[in-house]
């Protein structure tokens, strides 16, 4: 039996086939987890995954299908991410989700649990750089998208993300170097950091350290 397509699976939801739902749901709900964890609260992440997939039920004719289900998705997310922080700090009169990072809308650590030095290195820099470009940065390491795809997913023209990404990389590096306890430990994390990326795709669909 030939696998449904996720634009099929789309269709069927929309017209009342609740396996369908589910079978996106399943498909996708690994990398949508993954996609909140280092941005807000476990129980935070849960609900903005299933206010994502309603997202999707809802907006349904906003996809016009001349591109991938997936980077619709994570645009989806991207959303839900905004409008939970814009909530939170609603009594802000200038806030602005494209200056904030996650660790000012909340200063505790990532809940994402890394046993290595340099893991944990990289997510605390990571929250430490603008939401858009931690997005960014996290969807190319974690989920292999392309220069294409992650604009579109964050609605930027290319060219405006291809020097939003050259930044984010420059910011994190500075990060990183900020936080670093040692040249060895700053060394070890810059001079590998696709392959400490690599790894941490894995540890956060783990559990909380807390759990």
């Amino acid at each position: 039996m030939v696998e449904k397509t996720d634009d099929d699976l789309l269709v069927d939801w929309r017209e009342g086939d609740r396996r369908a739902g589910k079978a996106l749901f399943e498909r996708y709900y690994d990398a949508i987890n993954r996609f909140f964890r280092n941005k807000v609260g476990a129980a935070e992440a849960q609900d903005l995954v299933q206010k994502t997939f309603l997202g999707c039920l809802e907006g349904f004719e906003r996809f016009r299908g001349d591109g991938e289900f997936r980077t619709w998705l994570f645009a989806v997310a991207y959303r839900q991410l905004c409008k939970h922080y814009r909530a939170r700090n609603r009594e802000q009169e200038r806030f602005d989700v494209g200056e904030v990072t996650a660790r000012d809308v909340d200063p505790t650590p990532s809940r994402v649990y890394a046993k290595l030095r340099e893991q944990r290195l990289l997510l605390e820099a990571l929250r430490r750089i603008p939401v858009p470009m931690q997005v960014a940065l996290e969807l190319r390491y974690w989920e292999q998208m392309t220069d294409v795809q992650i604009a579109q997913a964050l609605d930027m023209p290319l060219g405006t993300f291809k020097s939003r990404l050259r930044r984010a990389k420059q910011l994190l590096a500075e990060a990183i170097t900020e936080i670093s306890s040692s040249q060895d430990e700053l060394q070890s994390t810059l001079g590998n950091l696709d392959g400490w990326a690599e790894q941490l795709r894995e540890l956060a669909l783990g559990s909380d350290e807390s759990d």
